[in-house]
């Protein structure tokens, strides 16, 4: 059960949820809506975690400010791809092409969002394929399946059949931000866990991988800044 409490002035409201898990206080915004939340140990006291969220009002202010404005793509407008501002024009045929550094998209504005969003997840799926089997073959682990979902909280994950999962939207990161994602759970093939031989497994995966880690920590809210169609 969930319960709203607010801080400071203009007040941040902030949605407190216990959990058994949880083994600390834990302040989260949603990359989805900019809500806040605040994770705390099933037997904590509300009023302790109160305190906290009140020691974390100047950086939780500094991060919503911080938070991109929601942007439904348009023609004319751009995008991310690949790390890069792509522009998106009105194309011919059936299928979305990138020509010229631009997204060539046939159809009317109404079609727009979704044949971008079809073509994203296309390219997504492609890139982390190649990236994710590349680096269990050096690992010599093998992969079950690969699925794409649009999440909101984490970039990846692995579970120990040999499953990975990855949020589509990792397309418009630059393509060594995706590498290091992929490298990362499939260093879980092995480490199920953040320990330090887990990442020396992703280090040897991807010797350069605390810069690419750096930007998706900065910039990856920016990634969820596009609303697509359903």
């Amino acid at each position: 059960m969930t319960k709203t409490v607010s801080i400071g002035t203009p007040p941040i409201e902030i949605r407190l949820r216990r959990s058994a898990l949880a083994r600390r206080y834990s302040l989260r915004i949603s990359n989805a809506d900019g809500r806040v939340s605040l994770t705390l140990p099933r037997n904590a006291s509300e009023r302790a975690a109160l305190a906290f969220a009140e020691r974390q009002e100047g950086w939780l202010r500094t991060a919503l400010h911080k938070r991109p404005e929601t942007q439904v793509p348009t023609f004319e407008g751009s995008i991310l791809f690949a790390g890069e501002e792509t522009v998106i024009r009105a194309g011919e045929g059936r299928s979305v092409v990138l020509r010229d550094g631009a997204l060539h998209v046939p159809g009317s504005p109404e079609v727009l969002t979704a044949k971008l969003r079809g073509f994203l997840k296309v390219q997504a799926r492609e890139k982390l394929a190649e990236a994710s089997f590349r680096h269990a073959d050096q690992l010599g682990r093998d992969i079950s399946r690969i699925t794409l979902r649009d999440t909101r909280s984490r970039w990846g994950s692995c579970t120990r059949d040999g499953s990975l999962m990855y949020s589509w939207r990792l397309i418009m990161a630059p393509p060594d931000v995706l590498d290091y994602v992929a490298a990362h759970e499939v260093a879980h093939l092995i480490e199920m866990n953040h320990s330090s031989a887990f990442w020396k497994l992703v280090e040897n995966l991807k010797p350069d991988y605390a810069q690419h880690r750096h930007w998706l920590k900065e910039n990856g809210a920016h990634l969820h800044r596009y609303q697509f169609s359903p």
